[in-house]
């Protein structure tokens, strides 16, 4: 009688692997690529943020490189709230702020790579192909507000009456209106950062940068070796040096940009917004992260680069040049507007120290940047110490009357001291 139990156990084990075989075996056939797309392919529908068959469309993405990353940024955090997928948006190589029709598209994938911005941004945010909507039903049309009576609030609240309403069974929301992603904000500065994070050039573009910033490199060590200290020769072991470092400096001062802050600090009553070429060049003297001869890349509007003044003055061991006398013209000429301003904004981004001006949108969105790679590693605050990726404000006084340290305050609950300016920044 004891072996029946015995027995009965027996067959049930039997069993059940003969059915855990049955569950996975297909899995195991599958090869490498096939995984990889199985899982692609469900994983996301798994996350209850991000529907696959669910789309928001917007208009075309307008005005400068940085405006149209907030506002590409504010779409993804609609999407998001939505829970659906962006389609991906066009954006506009051209800069015009009045003549929309003069606007020249051009696809978020010819700037940005899809693949790797659905990658890193996975679980958080996703872009669509046009090709994945099915048209099953018609879209559903949101008319967005514009002007100082559409606000922030009542922007949230419309959003708010969309989840859960009849909208949310079409299977695309199309967003229409003036410019609809470039003002309203209810996002954290901590999500814009994660949404910047994942834009990465495309490999062509890329090229661009990599050469733009060897070229700067190049230049450094250049100066080293005129001064005596060659950093091109290997040590007593046989390694070489890490590359030059690098100080990038957004330097605005052209005259549209100084009659726009002038007005900006007799309204607002302050006089840390502007600054002349000679403070400039004065308080990034100051900065002691880098031995000299540095060079000192400048950042500056393309009807500066006539002004040879721009690279002289410098105080002695800092090696200033900008894309005229870097030899890097043609690399830019070729491009369009968008690109033009992605290359720099990156050659900024990845300098060894960066300095900006604390009320420009492209300084801001750099820092940022920079702060968002401090924060991966470990790293909260630039106070009292060169922990590398320095950032500073030249039009701010730090308290050694140099320029101000500069990182950014991730928990600001929005982008609005990013986007307008402010002389409140500090180190931590």
């Amino acid at each position: 009688m004891p072996a029946r139990p015995v027995i009965c156990k027996g067959l049930l084990v039997v069993i059940a692997l003969i059915l855990l075989r049955a569950i996975v075996s297909p899995f195991l056939a599958i090869d490498s690529s096939e995984k990889k797309e199985f899982y692609e392919s469900t994983a996301p529908d798994l996350l209850p943020r991000i529907r696959r068959d669910k789309f928001l469309e917007v208009p075309q993405i307008i005005w400068g490189l940085n405006n149209q990353k907030i506002a590409f940024a504010r779409a993804c955090m609609t999407a998001r709230f939505l829970n659906r997928s962006l389609l991906m948006p066009s954006l506009s190589a051209s800069l015009f702020y009045k003549e929309v029709d003069l606007l020249q598209p051009i696809n978020f994938d010819k700037v940005f790579d899809f693949n790797k911005f659905n990658a890193r941004c996975h679980g958080f945010v996703r872009l669509a192909q046009y090709s994945e909507v099915s048209n099953r039903t018609e879209p559903f049309k949101l008319q967005k507000g514009t002007g100082r009576r559409w606000t922030s609030d009542r922007d949230l609240d419309q959003l708010q009456q969309l989840v859960g309403s009849n909208a949310d069974d079409s299977e695309v929301i199309e967003i229409i209106g003036k410019n609809p992603f470039l003002w309203p904000d209810h996002w954290p500065v901590k999500d814009y950062a994660k949404i910047f994070d994942c834009l990465v050039l495309v490999p062509e573009i890329e090229t661009e940068v990599v050469k733009v910033i060897s070229k700067i490199r190049e230049a450094g060590q250049r100066a080293r070796h005129e001064a005596g200290s060659s950093h091109s020769k290997q040590r007593r072991d046989g390694s070489t040096n890490p590359p030059v470092p690098y100080v990038a400096v957004h330097m605005r001062i052209e005259k549209d940009w100084m009659i726009h802050c002038k007005k900006w600090e007799q309204r607002s009553k302050s006089h840390e917004i502007c600054s002349s070429k000679e403070e400039i060049i004065h308080k990034v003297s100051q900065i002691t992260d880098l031995r000299r001869p540095v060079v000192v890349y400048v950042a500056v509007a393309d009807s500066l680069l006539e002004d040879d003044s721009i690279t002289s003055g410098w105080r002695v061991g800092m090696v200033a040049y900008e894309k005229k006398k870097l030899g890097v013209t043609d690399i830019y000429d070729r491009q369009p507007y968008l690109i033009k301003s992605a290359i720099d904004f990156e050659v900024c981004s990845r300098a060894d120290v960066f300095v900006g001006n604390s009320f420009s949108t492209f300084s801001n969105l750099v820092v940022l940047s920079r702060t968002e790679r401090l924060y991966n590693l470990g790293k909260a605050s630039s106070c009292g110490e060169n922990i590398g990726l320095s950032s500073y404000a030249y039009n701010v006084l730090g308290d050694d009357g140099g320029p101000q340290r500069w990182m950014t305050d991730m928990s600001d609950t929005s982008l609005q001291r990013l986007s307008y300016g402010t002389n409140n920044v500090s180190c931590h």
